[in-house]
């Protein structure tokens, strides 16, 4: 007793120091973790921000399609293809989305709006179905400026054979017996099948692929 009495000052010292010393690493222990905290939130900020960046960079691909349909101009903004720089070349016509693509290999380089054969109801199987023939046909020799058919009352201008030598083409949207445009069947381009079996296409597409479609190119039609 007389020991502890006489000691009495160093204990108390002894005691503060342990319990300042305990606190001190409690403080260093607890910043560490919040220093961590930190790091994981600013870490985890940073890849939800980059990821976000990541799928805006993916989903900002500008499309050159115009809009809307003009049948007087073009399909795209861009420049036709220049097909001598094209590797396996061919033409996919959609008659049910109402499209023509040309194709390199198995991607899209330009796409045409287009309208093909208006359905109808098949007598024999029932089922509705397009007048123009799908399957894989090539570009025949047989091609020209302009046509008309007065049996169907109707043109059009800058035609291509695909198949039978001048009874499927592609060509421009329908004229009359005066040479005059159709307004009625030219604004359904791109959005309705309403042809006797050929595939419409604006007049400056129509003239391109008058112009540069080869014999013997493939021609694959769905639908």
């Amino acid at each position: 007793m007389k020991f502890f009495k006489k000691h009495k000052f160093r204990y108390v010292l002894l005691l503060l120091v342990i319990c300042c010393g305990g606190f001190l690493v409690y403080t260093e222990h607890i910043e560490s973790k919040s220093s961590t905290a930190a790091k994981s939130t600013t870490t985890s900020t940073t890849s939800a921000s980059t990821s976000s960046s990541t799928k805006s960079t993916t989903t900002t691909k500008t499309s050159t399609l115009r809009t809307p349909i003009d049948w007087t101009k073009s399909s795209e903004t861009k420049p036709y293809p220049d097909l001598d720089k094209v590797s396996d070349f061919w033409v996919k016509v959609d008659l049910k989305k109402n499209r023509t693509y040309l194709m390199s290999g198995n991607t899209v380089i330009y796409t045409m709006y287009s309208s093909g054969g208006a359905y109808h109801k098949n007598k024999e199987t029932g089922k509705y179905e397009s007048y123009t023939p799908t399957g894989t046909f090539y570009i025949e020799a047989e091609r020209g400026d302009s046509f008309y058919n007065a049996s169907l009352n109707e043109g059009a201008n800058n035609w291509v054979s695909w198949k039978d030598h001048g009874v499927y083409l592609f060509h421009s949207v329908p004229t009359d017996a005066s040479g005059n445009y159709n307004l009625t069947e030219a604004k359904k381009l791109g959005k309705k099948a309403a042809s006797h079996g050929c595939i419409r296409l604006s007049v400056p597409d129509s003239k391109w692929m008058c112009e540069n479609l080869k014999t013997g190119t493939k021609v694959v039609i769905e639908g």
